[in-house]
């Protein structure tokens, strides 16, 4: 099998680390060779994060390069605008609409900007984009907008929905499991 390559990008705080374990728990026990990263950036202040999950036949490093990303699953819209040119000819940006200001734009220095989901999407790149945070909520917190955003990736995978349940049941502390269940399955929906 060809290596595929997952970035998933964020900003410090939304729980990227969370969401790679899931997905690299997940991926092993479907017998794949898998490799992720560590993350990458300002994750203690607030700052733009990058994880990578690369899975396959054999996988020899854990990097994923620009034009080589076969999904970018993004916790924040602006990020996923920020790492478009590492997805490659047929990916897939899996995104949360909820727009967290940079420090640019909380300083007064630039200004959010507008229509990016439509502004991909006029470059010819397959968008999925929800908003997270409310279905996170509704699910009983608004700290599993990850689980939110794992749930619609599922759907992209030629994976059984019972092998997404175990791998959350196998990451996430038990007294949080049926909060996270509700959050994939709003998810997925």
């Amino acid at each position: 099998m060809k290596t595929k390559n997952i970035m998933i990008v964020g900003v410090g705080g939304q729980g990227s680390l969370l969401a790679s374990k899931l997905l690299g728990q997940l991926l092993l026990t479907e017998g794949y060779d898998v490799k992720v990263s560590e993350v990458h950036g300002m994750s203690q202040r607030g700052g733009s994060v990058v994880t990578y999950v690369r899975f396959g036949d054999k996988v020899y490093s854990p990097i994923i390069d620009k034009g080589e990303a076969d999904f970018i699953v993004s916790f924040e819209l602006l990020e996923a605008a920020r790492y478009v040119e590492y997805l490659g000819p047929e990916g897939r940006i899996v995104t949360n609409t909820q727009q967290v200001d940079p420090m640019p734009v909380i300083t007064g220095a630039a200004t959010y900007p507008e229509n990016l989901v439509e502004k991909m999407q006029n470059l010819g790149i397959k968008v999925d984009a929800m908003d997270c945070l409310s279905l996170a909520e509704q699910a009983g917190s608004s700290k599993a907008v990850n689980i939110v955003l794992m749930g619609r990736l599922s759907k992209y995978f030629d994976m059984p929905e019972e092998k997404w349940i175990q791998a959350i049941k196998d990451c996430v502390p038990a007294k949080f499991v049926e909060l996270n269940l509700k959050a994939f399955a709003l998810g997925r929906e």
